[in-house]
């Protein structure tokens, strides 16, 4: 190869290395900024395809999704003075670049570090001035609201941040106390569970109360409808025994005339002592005597 060819080709490698050294890709989900020789050239950079020069500019960049900061767990204070242990965690993301930058030099755990100090403050104040029943549940939603924008107004100026959502994952009380504050709650729901059995037993006692008087009721009606037809019945047996009688009254008479013979002499050792002219034998004579 001569000598011309291979300055053609040297000059072609580092055109090359000069041309790839310039282009620089920013992400829909990264910020970034442009630094020349040191110092701060282009404060924003926008998703896409750039040119930087090669050698003196230094591309830094950012992540601008949503991140999270999960604070250590913390000791606060209600305004009933008793104390909590808190852990929360925030939402945030990058919300001016240049400010962001110069606060924080590009650096997470330095942005994570001053946000999590904040959210530490806010949280003891908006805990001291509420009891332990509002920043357990009667308010929580209302104190995360007014901590996130507080917070907003603050980091937006002095870190480049926004603020998304500040919440507490969990609330637990000192070793200390937990024990009595559980044995407290345990004795007052017993004490609901006394009132609703006996609440419950009061309830029966009085539908128990209640079948007994429909059963003493229906038993009664029951009887009275008995009675009532039985005695229907009778009259209508009776009747039907009178019309039979007047039909032949001397066959009706013999026929109840045996039918005492039979009951009276029904058992070999029956014994009977009756005058013999006793209007039980009338019949008995009346065949002697025919």
């Amino acid at each position: 190869m001569s000598g011309r060819n291979l300055a053609v080709v040297l000059l072609g490698l580092v055109a090359l290395m000069a041309l790839s050294g310039s282009i620089y890709v920013i992400k829909e989900t990264e910020r970034a900024v442009v630094l020349r020789f040191g110092k701060l050239a282009n404060a924003d950079v926008e998703p896409g395809i750039h040119f930087k020069l090669p050698f003196a500019d230094e591309v830094r960049k950012f992540d601008a999704r949503i991140l999270t900061v999960d604070a250590a767990s913390e000791n606060y204070y209600t305004i009933e003075k008793k104390r909590l242990i808190v852990d929360s965690f925030a939402k945030w993301r990058i919300n001016n670049v240049e400010t962001y930058y110069r606060a924080t030099g590009g650096n997470e755990q330095v942005a994570n570090s001053r946000l999590a100090a904040r959210i530490n403050d806010g949280l003891r104040n908006k805990f001291g001035t509420r009891t332990l029943h509002e920043v357990v549940s009667g308010q929580r939603d209302e104190l995360m609201h007014e901590l996130t924008n507080e917070l907003n107004e603050a980091v937006r100026s002095s870190l480049g941040i926004e603020v998304v959502d500040v919440r507490v994952k969990r609330i637990d009380l000192p070793e200390e106390v937990s024990d009595s504050v559980y044995n407290r709650m345990a004795a007052e729901r017993e004490k609901k569970a006394r009132e609703y059995r006996a609440k419950g037993m009061e309830q029966a006692e009085k539908i128990r109360a209640e079948a007994d008087r429909e059963k003493v009721v229906l038993e009664s009606l029951a009887y009275r409808d008995g009675q009532k037809l039985r005695g229907e019945g009778d009259a209508q047996a009776a009747a039907i025994y009178a019309q039979a009688f007047n039909r032949d009254p001397e066959f009706y008479s013999f026929m109840r005339s045996l039918e005492a013979y039979r009951k009276s002499f029904s058992g070999k050792q029956d014994m009977m002592v009756i005058e013999p002219d006793s209007d039980f034998f009338r019949y008995l004579r009346k065949a002697e005597g025919d």
